[in-house]
């Protein structure tokens, strides 16, 4: 896969860190990016302005960590637009650690950068090397297979392995938020002095269910830029949420997209996080039952969600 830095991080000037055109390979069980629809990449519309917004703000962010990095572009987005030296990237997946390691190294063009790869759970894989990192990122899945057979068979963007076996607070548990909690609660001991956790999360439960999220995790949090994405998958992202909620998770929401745009049109980067609830009463008149969403796209409506970049630091 081909990917044009520039248009793929939004910058105004040819990158300084990373190659001109990005040579990326996709893993197995990785995520396919959306490089040929922005609007429906996580990494490209969500993590990239908050990461551009951090720098402008403090500064350059020198350690870098992922958690279920996929492809490894959150990473290469980190080293250009954050400023990172030191990335450390894990994975459930050998396959996808070892690709996203050489989608790393071969597109990086700095030559003292550091990188930790290891295939594992959460943190847990970069436990070995004693680093502390500045940013710690997360956009980790949501909905669970039915079987770990299931979640190794294919590419999983929003599924994970069945239900964890440690303690998730019941109203967390209700809205599938275990493994953001998890990767919050662990990240505890990986943070740098004023460090911070940088989740991503799909807007399609309340906001105040993701600020409980860090709050029952040990950390303080603010909603540090909130926006709006087109649903990739649609069909099978929407439809496994018509079953969580059969199963008793949730209620969920979605939205069509063009009332996004319109409602996000004025809204800028740097006040989104501040005007968060404020959006989402303004939306909440407009918001689609997982159902009402599937019948509106098989109608051939596009249909998208809020996005939240949750940054959450040690109490």
């Amino acid at each position: 896969m081909q990917i044009n830095t520039a248009r793929y991080l939004g910058l105004e000037h040819p990158p300084k860190h990373l190659k001109p055109t990005l040579d990326i390979q996709v893993a197995e069980h990785a995520f396919l990016p959306r490089a040929d629809l922005i609007l429906a990449d996580w990494v490209a519309t969500i993590a990239v302005p908050a990461f551009k917004l951090i720098t402008r703000r403090e500064g350059p962010q020198a350690a870098f960590c992922s958690i279920g990095t996929g492809a490894g572009l959150d990473a290469l987005a980190a080293i250009e637009t954050l400023g990172a030296t030191t990335v450390g990237v894990t994975d459930v997946h050998d396959d996808v650690v070892i690709v996203a390691r050489n989608n790393i190294l071969k597109n990086s063009l700095y030559s003292g950068l550091r990188i930790e790869a290891a295939a594992g759970d959460l943190l847990e894989p970069l436990a070995p090397t004693g680093l502390k990192f500045d940013i710690i990122y997360e956009n980790l899945p949501n909905i669970p297979v039915s079987t770990v057979a299931d979640a190794t068979d294919a590419r999983k963007s929003s599924f994970n392995i069945p239900p964890r076996r440690e303690p998730i607070p019941a109203s967390l548990r209700q809205h599938l938020l275990a493994l953001h909690y998890l990767a919050l609660l662990k990240s505890r001991d990986f943070l740098a002095p004023g460090g911070s956790v940088l989740s991503m999360l799909g807007g399609r439960s309340p906001l105040s269910v993701f600020q409980d999220t860090a709050r029952l995790a040990g950390l303080t949090s603010e909603i540090f830029t909130f926006g709006w994405k087109i649903q990739s998958e649609a069909e099978e992202v929407i439809t496994g949420h018509i079953e969580q909620e059969k199963e008793g998770y949730g209620p969920y929401h979605f939205y069509r997209a063009a009332k996004l745009a319109e409602v996000f049109e004025s809204i800028t980067l740097e006040t989104s996080g501040s005007r968060a609830f404020e959006i989402e009463e303004t939306l909440a008149p407009f918001a689609l039952s997982p159902a009402a969403s599937l019948e509106a796209l098989k109608r051939g409506e596009e249909i998208g969600h809020t996005v939240v970049a949750l940054r959450s630091r040690l109490a």
